[in-house]
């Protein structure tokens, strides 16, 4: 592998004259206080994340969160059943995953102290970020964060992907007033599923060539155009990122970390075939390639096997219990295009691709070194509405964590006999990034600074969840 080429720091010109180079756009901010490994972070007991963002505000109560005591005409059709864990229970639409509750940290104390994030894509800001979207300064994704503190032991990757990155959760991604490299790479949100599923994008314009693209690299390498210093001063950043892409085409692994048909046809299976089991497992196999934070967002996408389903995601304000489509007489329409949360296409995949992603990387010693995180930007009602649906609710909701020391078979926190307000140990998006910062060994009181040298602290009204520790 040849060198990576370096544009000096006062030589600065836009990835598109590279010609030969397919990444992503990059946004215009380029530069970020502090290089990593200036501040004073140490190893902690995660070395990678994972996190799985099942965007859409998924009901608490119809999953982690079983609330049989509730209001009769409220209370949800799906019982609760017992896990392999005394008095812990879930709803019978997570009866795998109950075999794997022992390896779970269940936070049924999730909550909004703003109003500010109660709308899917200031609420998925917030998950992404642990800070409450529209203050002064666009806050970078957590991803985007580690990736600029703690970088990656995986060179030829990205050290912050997100798969598949459709179009709904992948844009409200941030970068923030961080460097280019710590970006978000996005795979494009196309159906997993299908065969012979690549990655758009990914290598050398075959028409250009490796060794036409090295003398373009070297040629851009030579150039110095003269730009006044306070123009260039996200050159470094720059480099890093273009060094980064260099890397990821010409190494020969870059292709196969994404290619799910190297894992054998019964993991598959086990992980099951749709969308969602391929997303869950390719974000396992990217965390063993060494990446070092791992956004899966699912949603299922529109085909021929889900007529009326448009937009399946959980915002299920219209017939949450329709055993198919919720575009059914009488819908208002702010969930149609949704299946019922009892389908397959619903929690049927969920179930069974989140248990088998368990079993599957503690199997593999995994759990051992990987923070994996289960979260959703809000829950949804205690009451049914009038379309038969739950709306938007963040008094309340579940996320879960498991690996990297935290302790399995517990619940953290309680809500109400409704499911509508946190009773004991609550906790916000906050608290939730603070503890991922936490386990990777970030020190919370080390701050990043943006391009004026304001320092911006980690999740600064958070602090991390003791019991996950």
């Amino acid at each position: 592998m040849p060198a990576p080429f370096r544009i000096g720091r006062r030589n600065f010109l836009g990835i598109g004259m590279l010609g030969g180079l397919s990444v992503l756009p990059v946004p215009a901010t380029v530069l970020a206080g502090r290089p990593p490994g200036s501040n004073r972070d140490r190893p902690g007991k995660a070395k990678n994340v994972l996190v799985i963002l099942e965007q859409g505000g998924m009901s608490h109560i119809d999953t982690w969160d079983p609330k049989p005591a509730a209001v009769a005409d409220h209370v949800s059709p799906y019982r609760p059943i017992a896990t392999n864990v005394p008095g812990m229970q879930f709803t019978e639409l997570l009866s795998k995953t109950a075999k794997v509750a022992d390896k779970l940290s269940v936070i049924r104390s999730m909550h909004h102290t703003s109003g500010q994030a109660n709308g899917h894509p200031q609420g998925t800001q917030y998950t992404l970020s642990g800070h409450v979207p529209g203050g002064p300064v666009e806050m970078p994704d957590i991803g985007s964060v580690v990736a600029h503190r703690i970088d990656t032991d995986c060179k030829y990757l990205a050290p912050y992907i997100m798969a598949p990155g459709n179009h709904e959760q992948a844009k409200e991604s941030r970068l923030g007033f961080l460097p280019p490299r710590s970006q978000a790479f996005k795979t494009g949100g196309r159906d997993l599923s299908e065969p012979g599923w690549k990655v758009p994008g990914l290598g050398l314009n075959e028409a250009i060539g490796k060794a036409r693209f090295l003398n373009r690299m070297n040629l851009l390498g030579g150039l110095d155009i003269g730009l006044p210093v306070q123009a260039s001063s996200g050159a470094e950043g720059w480099e890093e990122a273009i060094a980064q892409a260099q890397e990821s085409l010409l190494h020969p692994n870059s292709r196969t970390a994404f290619d799910l048909e190297q894992e054998p046809d019964k993991l598959r299976d086990e992980y099951g075939r749709g969308h969602r089991g391929q997303c869950y497992l390719l974000g396992r196999r990217l965390i063993e390639q060494g990446v070092r934070f791992v956004t899966i967002d699912v949603r299922e996408p529109m085909t021929d096997k889900t007529p009326g389903g448009n937009n399946l995601n959980w915002d299920h304000h219209d017939y949450i219990y329709a055993t198919g489509t919720c575009n059914l007489p009488g819908a208002g329409g702010g969930g149609r295009g949704r299946y019922g949360i009892g389908t397959w296409w619903m929690m049927g995949s969920v179930d069974q691709a989140f248990s088998t992603l368990i079993r599957d990387m503690d199997d593999r010693g995994m759990l051992e070194e990987t923070l994996v995180c289960f979260v959703t930007e809000f829950g949804r009602t205690p009451k049914i509405n009038k379309f038969q649906g739950r709306d938007h609710w963040t008094g309340a909701y579940s996320i879960v964590m498991a690996g990297a020391g935290t302790p399995g078979g517990q619940v953290i926190g309680a809500s109400d006999r409704q499911g509508g307000y946190v009773e004991e140990r609550a906790c916000t998006p906050d608290d939730y990034a603070a503890t991922i910062y936490r386990k990777l060994g970030l020190n919370l009181d080390e701050p990043l600074y943006t391009r004026e040298n304001r320092p911006i602290f980690l999740a600064a009204n958070g602090k991390p969840i003791p019991e996950v520790f």
